[in-house]
């Protein structure tokens, strides 16, 4: 990931979108890897496997996103294609937090 663009995003879907979301995200990275992004972790983070909404403070995912620089992540954000992907999110994804990072570590014992 080095010298990569990097967002983490905590995501809260819809009660019973779990398979759409999981449809979406797989649609998702196809659009982002057509502007050299990626999700490069993805972790479930809810210890029930649903998180509803920001009522819910355990997000349903967290994902590692990267792409080559901002100007790539603002392509694929503005491409029409990724604009009709974003129509089925609303009826997905309830809530969604996104932080721009950076790499960090390696850190001793890693």
């Amino acid at each position: 990931m080095a010298g990569r663009y990097v967002r983490l995003v905590s995501i809260w879907i819809h009660k019973g979108q779990e398979a759409a979301f999981e449809a979406f995200e797989r649609e998702a990275v196809v659009r982002m890897a057509a502007h050299g992004g990626r999700i490069d972790a993805a972790v479930r983070t809810s210890p029930t496997g649903l998180a509803t909404g920001p009522e819910d403070a355990t997000p349903y995912e967290i994902h590692v996103v990267s792409f080559p620089d901002k100007a790539a992540m603002d392509a694929y954000a503005s491409d029409p294609a990724t604009l009709v992907l974003q129509e089925k999110r609303a009826t997905i994804i309830s809530l969604t937090l996104v932080m721009t990072g950076r790499e960090a570590g390696p850190y001793a014992g890693s």
